[in-house]
């Protein structure tokens, strides 16, 4: 990438614009300054405060636990590590299925207070209009259907969606009322991939892809499983380009030994 391409702003048009020129987008999820900060170096294109900061940072079992008040927390860490990248942050469970009103006032904070360009939004035709008043008063919303973590309890687990031909029809149905609703950009999470291709062939919006095969606009993945540092969680969809836990682990291991047998410091790190 050139260093000009590099430190231009990413912004939602150009994000729909990507899908326009046959670019694929690349997004990760950040919870902190530092690992934000590293992401928009290298020139990704979307960061996600992701509501799964519950479960990697907070050791939640799930994201349903997720408050608003500890994603504007995260998010506002985040924000101050990234000066390229298009910073998308996740409303969290309950925080826009109560009504329409609270759902503004949620976006509204994650712009007026974390300093983000847009939200995201769980689920299909039922949170259509919460959509559409949201971007009424000018915040980007991207959606996001098939498995939806916070319907988990529905769902009975994090199995495939849209494996039935009735459930396939609903989900591309969805996406074309979000898109209608005003939604820049869906993420389709956990589909199969000839469904995911479908569904992004129909779409003038992007899509972003995760676990969806690789006809989507975009891929994302949460960028601690990418690294391998999360452990407890290793879906089929996620590639490891790293084992940093391992590493981590090691090295940790051999800081103790050090300590222990008086090696650390030596006279060279000391004063």
């Amino acid at each position: 990438m050139s260093v000009e391409k590099r430190l231009k702003r990413v912004t939602v048009p150009a994000i729909i614009k990507m899908k326009q020129l046959g670019e694929p987008i690349a997004m990760l999820t950040a919870y902190d300054a530092l690992m934000a900060e590293i992401l928009d170096n290298s020139g990704i294109d979307i960061i996600l405060v992701g509501d799964s900061a519950g479960m990697v940072m907070g050791g939640y079992e799930n994201t349903l636990s997720v408050t608003m008040e500890e994603m504007i927390f995260y998010t506002k860490s985040v924000r101050r590590g990234v000066n390229r990248a298009l910073l998308v942050a996740d409303m969290p469970f309950l925080s826009y299925q109560t009504g329409i009103d609270t759902a503004v006032k949620n976006a509204g904070r994650f712009l007026q207070e974390a300093g983000v360009e847009a939200v995201k939004l769980e689920g299909g035709r039922e949170v259509a209009e919460i959509i559409k008043r949201i971007t009424c008063f000018g915040i980007p919303v991207m959606g996001h259907i098939g498995l939806t973590p916070q319907s988990i309890h529905s769902f009975g687990g994090y199995g495939v969606q849209g494996k039935e031909k009735a459930r396939a029809k609903q989900l591309i149905e969805d996406a074309l009322i979000l898109q209608k609703a005003g939604v820049f950009s869906i993420v389709l999470e956990k589909i199969p991939a000839d469904l995911a291709r479908e569904i992004t062939d129909r779409l003038k919006i992007p899509t972003i892809g995760i676990g969806a095969g690789n006809a989507c606009s975009g891929q994302v993945l949460v960028t601690h499983d990418m690294l391998g540092l999360y452990e407890k969680f290793k879906p089929k969809f996620v590639r490891r380009y790293a084992e940093l836990g391992k590493e981590m682990l090691e090295a940790v291991t051999r800081y103790i030994d050090d300590v222990k047998n008086t090696n650390f410091p030596n006279d060279d790190e000391s004063y």
